[in-house]
Parts: C-alpha cells; sequence; structure tokens
C-alpha cells in the first residue's frame, strides 16, 4: 500500500515562510500535508515530477471579484494558470446579507452570467459555491455597503442608533458565518454616505471577532493623506487590525504623496497598529463611469442616477462637475483625463464596438465632450459602464513592490478564454496579476526576491486573515500546493488583448486534489468555504 496519496518530487521548495529554498519533495495523503523534505523511497499513488521548479504554498489573491463568474464557472481558470488557490471577495459589496429585494436588485442587473439568487446571507451564498463546485477555495469580507444597503437604502442620510445597531448585527451574523471581516469601498455611493462613526461601529464588531477592517480609501488621489488618516483612526478606535485595498496614488498630480502614505502606515505599525495593504501590479485600475460622476447624482441606486442624467439641468451639473478638480470626491474622470480612460465593457450590444477604446476616441467619433459622452453611455447601456483609468506611476507600483507588508490581489473576475466573460474587454489583471509579481518583478526588473514574494503571495495574506493551517508547506497544513517554472512563468495578456493566460504554472493542488496537471486545468473542483476566525459553527 503506498505511504502517500501524493508525492511532489525533488522541487525546489520555498515553504511560504520567507526562508531560503532547499531541494525535496512534499507529501500530500487526504487533504493535508503529512510530509516535506527528502521522502526517499516513499510511495504515492500519483507523483508530480518538480525537478528543476519551485514547490510553494497556493496563492492567496486578496481582492477578487469572482463572485458570479465561478456561478458559472467554477474552473477560475484564469487565476488556477496563476497558480491561486484561495478566492477572497468583499470589497464593500458582498452577497450577501441580502433583503428580498436586494436579491431581486441583483437578479435583475445580472450581465454575462445569470443565476438565481437563493440565499440571503454570506455565509449561505459562500456555502452555495461549495456545493455547486469550484476549483479554487473562497472567503469573503462582509461588505460595509451592503450591510448599508440592506438596512438604510441608498439614501444619504446618517443611520439612526437602531439603524447602526442593526448593521452591527449584521456584520456580527456574517462574522459568525464565517466572513474574514467587514470591507468598505469608499470612493462610491452609497458606501461615501457613511462617516467615520458609522465605520468605526462596523470595524469594532469585526474586530470582536478576530476580524479585519479592509477598505478602498475614501481617497487615493486629492486627499489620499487625510482619508489614509481615517483608515488608521478606525483601526485606533475600533481596536480592530486593518488592511488598505489596493494602496495608490493616483492622477500624476498625487503620485508624489506615496512616500508620506507609506511613512504613515510604518509609522502607525511602529506604534502598535496592525495595518497592511494589498495592490495589483499595473499603472492602471479598473471600475465604472459611476467613479467618474459625483455621488449626489447616484443617490438612490441605479435607476435614480440614470434618472438624473436623463434631466437637462442635472446633466449640466454634472458635467460641470466632471470637468473640474474636486475634493469633495474621487473624480477619476479628471484625474486620468478622457485620454487615459479605456471602455472596457458593455451590455448593449449596439454599444460593444466601444470596447476597447479611449472616451476621448468615442467622444471624438461621436462629436461630443467627452463628458457629455460618458453620461450618453450611462444612459444608453443602462449600466455603469466597465472603465480601465490610466492613474498611476510605474516607479510608484515598483517601489510598493518592494514593500514587506504588502500582499496581492487581481481586482478582477476569475475567468476564461472560452468562457461568458470573452467578449469583455477585461482588465488584464484580470489574467496576468500573479503571474506578473513572479516573472516581470522577480525575475526581470528584481524589485523583491523571489522568497518573499513567495510569502507575501501565501503566509503574509493568510495572517492576516487568520487563517487556520494554510499559507505555509507545513505538516498539518491543507494541501494547497504550486508548481512553477521561475524562469518561463510570465503573464502575457495586456490592454489590447486582455484574454491571454499566464504560463509557467505547471502544476497545481487544491486540499489535495490537483485541478492544474502539466499546464492544464482539469476540471477538478475540490475547492472549499474557507470561515474567518468568528466562525461559530
Amino acid at each position: 500500500m503506498p505511504d502517500h496519496d501524493l508525492i511532489v518530487r525533488r522541487g525546489l521548495i520555498l515553504d511560504g515562510s520567507g526562508a531560503p529554498g532547499f531541494i525535496g519533495d512534499v507529501a500530500v495523503s487526504g487533504d493535508r500535508i503529512d510530509a516535506v523534505g527528502d521522502l526517499g523511497d516513499a510511495t504515492a499513488r500519483d507523483v508530480i515530477d518538480a525537478r528543476g521548479q519551485v514547490v510553494s504554498p497556493g496563492f492567496i489573491n486578496m481582492l477578487s471579484w469572482a463572485t458570479e463568474s465561478l456561478i458559472e464557472d467554477g474552473r477560475s481558470v484564469s487565476d488556477l494558470m496563476q497558480g491561486v488557490t484561495l478566492e477572497v471577495f468583499g470589497e464593500g459589496w458582498s452577497m450577501g446579507p441580502l433583503t428580498d429585494g436586494m436579491a431581486s436588485e441583483m437578479a435583475s442587473r445580472q450581465e454575462e452570467v445569470r443565476y438565481e439568487v437563493g440565499w440571503r446571507t454570506l455565509g449561505e451564498y459562500l456555502a452555495h459555491l461549495e456545493a455547486r463546485g469550484v476549483a479554487p477555495n473562497v472567503a469573503s469580507f462582509v461588505g460595509a455597503t451592503t450591510v448599508r444597503i440592506n438596512v438604510l437604502g441608498y439614501v444619504d442620510r446618517p443611520p439612526t442608533p437602531d439603524e447602526q445597531s442593526r448593521m452591527e448585527a449584521l456584520v456580527d451574523q456574517s462574522m459568525r458565518e464565517g466572513a474574514m471581516g467587514v470591507g468598505a469601498s469608499l470612493i462610491y455611493a452609497p458606501a461615501c454616505y457613511a462617516s467615520t462613526e458609522e465605520l468605526t461601529g462596523l470595524a469594532r464588531v469585526a474586530g470582536r471577532h478576530g476580524g479585519l477592517y479592509i477598505a478602498h480609501l475614501r481617497s487615493e488621489g486629492a486627499r489620499l493623506l487625510e482619508a489614509l488618516g481615517e483608515h488608521l483612526a478606525i483601526s485606533r478606535d475600533g481596536n480592530v487590525r486593518a488592511e488598505v485595498y489596493h494602496l495608490k496614488a493616483a492622477g500624476r498630480s498625487h503620485w508624489g504623496k506615496l512616500d508620506q502614505a507609506i511613512r504613515m502606515i510604518e509609522d502607525a505599525q511602529a506604534s502598535g497598529l496592525e495595518i497592511t495593504a494589498d495592490m495589483y501590479t499595473y499603472e492602471a485600475g479598473a471600475t465604472g463611469l459611476d467613479a467618474a460622476m459625483p455621488p449626489w447624482v447616484q443617490e438612490g441606486g441605479h435607476r435614480e442616477w440614470v434618472t438624473r442624467l436623463m434631466d437637462p439641468a442635472m446633466r449640466a451639473r454634472v458635467i460641470e462637475e466632471m470637468e473640474g478638480p474636486s475634493t469633495d470626491w474621487e473624480n477619476l474622470f479628471h484625474e486620468s483625463g478622457p485620454e487615459g480612460m479605456l471602455l472596457s465593457s458593455f451590455r448593449n450590444p449596439a454599444l460593444a464596438h466601444y470596447s476597447g477604446r479611449t472616451l476621448a476616441n468615442v467622444a471624438r467619433e461621436r462629436g461630443k465632450s467627452p463628458a457629455d459622452v460618458a453620461v450618453d453611455l450611462v444612459i444608453e447601456d443602462d449600466t455603469r459602464v466597465g472603465t480601465i483609468y490610466f492613474m498611476m506611476d510605474p516607479a510608484n507600483v515598483r517601489r510598493q513592490m518592494s514593500l514587506p507588508w504588502v500582499s496581492f490581489g487581481s481586482d478582477s473576475p476569475s475567468v476564461s478564454p472560452d468562457g461568458p466573460y470573452r467578449t469583455r474587454h477585461l482588465h488584464p489583471r484580470a489574467y496576468g496579476t500573479f503571474a506578473r509579481v513572479l516573472g516581470h518583478y522577480v525575475r526581470d526588473a528584481k524589485a523583491l526576491t523571489l522568497p518573499d514574494a513567495i510569502r507575501r503571495l501565501t503566509s503574509l495574506p493568510a495572517h492576516n486573515l487568520r487563517l487556520k493551517d494554510r499559507g505555509l508547506l507545513h505538516i498539518g497544513y491543507f494541501a494547497d500546493v504550486v508548481v512553477f517554472d521561475p524562469e518561463t512563468v510570465t503573464d502575457h495578456a495586456t490592454y489590447a488583448h486582455p484574454h491571454a493566460l499566464a504560463t509557467g504554472v505547471t502544476h497545481v493542488v487544491v486540499n489535495g486534489v490537483p485541478v492544474v496537471r502539466a499546464g492544464t486545468v482539469n476540471g477538478a473542483l475540490p475547492g472549499r468555504f474557507v470561515r474567518g476566525p468568528g466562525f461559530a459553527g
């Protein structure tokens, strides 16, 4: 009878701790690692030859938007082919807790993926994914935006004490179901209506369960330092660990603020706060045209937003505010400029030919101002219109790559070139974020060492999430394992041609089950709902 179920043989083992590697074997029985080292003549039912390659823990995607894509296609091809074995959701919006009205709205706003919303709580959604079958593990923060909509709707006003208590109770429930903490995304309506005090109350509840407060800051440009100060205050006053989503200084006029932001975080760390950050490895971000318009026009939700844009007086006011600088809201139209805004996705087939073109280019074709065209497109498509914004300094991106407390997230769905998102002009980070760390930034730019890169892809986010028995190649830990060639791992997706799989990852194992063999996704779906530190089950 074989000694083990699986042995990964004679690779360079980088165990996730940041320590130098060694040549050895990793043995798996069931869903756990049961030996690491020179296993000699030990036998196994299955053997992976890792000679000349690196063997590491599975990578953790700290900011995934695979919430819908995994419902349709659980294979998670674009991320698996980069070694991702855990997708973490919840940047402000989460798939629960939902009211019946929220569930109906979610069903009505679906685009590429169509599904029944049969759950109401966040835990029920994650259990639904596991039962349906997914290749990677899945986890989520509870969204502060989702909680606010659940209790207040889309109005711009503070909660009453009773409403604040109800929101905090929803966070408490979600933490007990297994949420990783509470996530906020503060440049968007209605999230931006929340006060510091409201957010601190939600974060404090997550902290009591050992969870993390993680946020897209209220500003990443004009008021970056003030927004970061708010984030640190929430951590301190809420007695909660905190992380900054996709750390950046956005907009050329604000690039010089990054060094001060880093100093603020490191000073807070020195004072005893547990503060970390994550990032994606590109100079452009991606969101919707809602981030190019003032929050007041979006109060009440999508339908109210579009209705206001059709009112001539309101439209004129919106365009005037879009075209000028603002410190009252995060104006990505002004920070990126129409030449730096690449339109990426439409629901209306009549507009699909604009995908991959800049807003400036489309405006010239239509003979109108870019701001006018942005308003027209939201009305005509009846969506927020996916948009890629070029905002970051390449030198700043490289600077952030060197920071030991920064992990990584794609801020994208996990997709397949032949799946339902194949016609959407995605940001290349959907296919390249993690391979770009290992190929471009480690091997080519030498911005960080390979052992440190592996640590920041594995044990660092696992520690920040307080995951039990994940993030390291240690005996007794879950067998999430990646084998890749450090000399060939490469991202191939570009802004012009985003649907290109990364190469160089040859084998991926999730919970002891191979899901990528010899560079091919095999269709196995062993992923699980990974629960956070407050899980009460």
